[in-house]
């Protein structure tokens, strides 16, 4: 493998011993097929001393496999981003969309986190995440005793945080609640997003939805989420038939995501999802700054593309 080749490692679970790696390896990275995850292993897989693994090992609980991917370019993303607040303990950035918050398999350079490493060297952590096409604030501190005061808010679920979501159709209601339980999918192609549980499963998840402004065809709204819960936002409004508007993973077929992780975003899907982007944004937050406990209130505008989106659908943004 050469020197920068990107490594990974994966730890197999009781519940996954005795299956063979490349069965374990197309459970652990969803939509990686059989036939891919096999090429793979063929010349990419070790055990932690260096012994070569092969697609018909048996893993076992506990077992560490290391993969080994080699280097290739980033997918291109925005690397600026704007500063909304900052002090000696906090700085609340505002994220633009299509950047991602931490590393991933695709995104090392062109994330947030080693942006804000450039900008502030001695010591910025990320107190809270927003997934990467999802626009707006994230909230960051510069101290130790701010890091553990911050995430306690957030924990606590004493932070208030507002969101501006446009979603497809005409919401009748000017209020509403939403109170489902959310879950992980376990099984199939699109396992590891969340769903609605059944009744008497998943974990508590309510949002509170307000209408803004209504469109044509679509409805701007804010959506103040009451528990933290993966996606918690996109499953709720896909859940009462109003998905978000250029959401791919919620409110659309498989056959049209898979085609997206296939291929990319082309014209036809565009016309389909109605914007590049699921049109997600933090707008605005308030918690007690972590030194003073002084309330902090800070906001993000819309960004262009959502606002122009509803100016095209309703004609003037009320």
């Amino acid at each position: 493998m050469p020197r920068d080749a990107i490594e990974r490692h994966l730890v197999v679970p009781h519940d996954r011993a005795g299956w063979r790696l490349d069965r374990f390896l197309t459970w652990k990275v969803p939509r990686l097929s059989r036939t891919r995850a096999q090429k793979i292993l063929r010349t990419q897989a070790f055990a932690p001393d260096g012994r070569k693994l092969g697609p018909n090992d048996i893993v076992r609980a506990g077992d560490v496999i290391v993969i080994y991917r080699p280097p290739m370019p980033e997918p291109p993303a925005p690397r600026e981003f704007g500063v909304l607040y900052e002090d000696e303990d906090v700085v609340v950035v505002d994220k633009p969309a299509g950047l991602p918050v931490h590393p991933t398999a695709r995104y090392h350079e062109n994330t947030l986190t080693a942006l804000l490493r450039g900008r502030y060297p001695d010591r910025v952590t990320l107190t809270h995440r927003l997934d990467r096409e999802t626009s707006g604030i994230v909230v960051c501190a510069r101290n130790r005793q701010a890091e553990r005061r911050l995430k306690a808010q957030f924990e606590s679920r004493t932070v208030t945080k507002r969101y501006l979501a446009l979603v497809r159709g005409v919401v009748a209601q000017d209020l509403t609640t939403i109170d489902l339980p959310l879950e992980l999918c376990t099984e199939g192609i699109l396992r590891n997003r969340m769903k609605v549980a059944p009744p008497g499963r998943g974990l508590e998840s309510r949002t509170l939805i307000e209408v803004a402004s209504r469109g044509r065809t679509t409805t701007l709204v804010s959506a103040y989420p009451r528990t933290g819960r993966q996606h918690q936002i996109r499953v709720h409004l896909d859940a009462i038939g109003h998905p978000i508007v250029g959401d791919k993973l919620y409110g659309v077929d498989e056959a049209l995501f898979l085609a997206f992780c296939d291929s990319g975003l082309d014209d036809e899907m565009h016309k389909t999802l109605g914007m590049q982007r699921h049109a997600l944004h933090a707008h605005e937050v308030r918690l007690a700054h972590p030194r003073s406990g002084e309330p902090l209130e800070v906001r993000s505008a819309l960004p262009d593309d959502i606002r122009q989106h509803f100016l095209d659908d309703q004609g003037a943004l009320q």
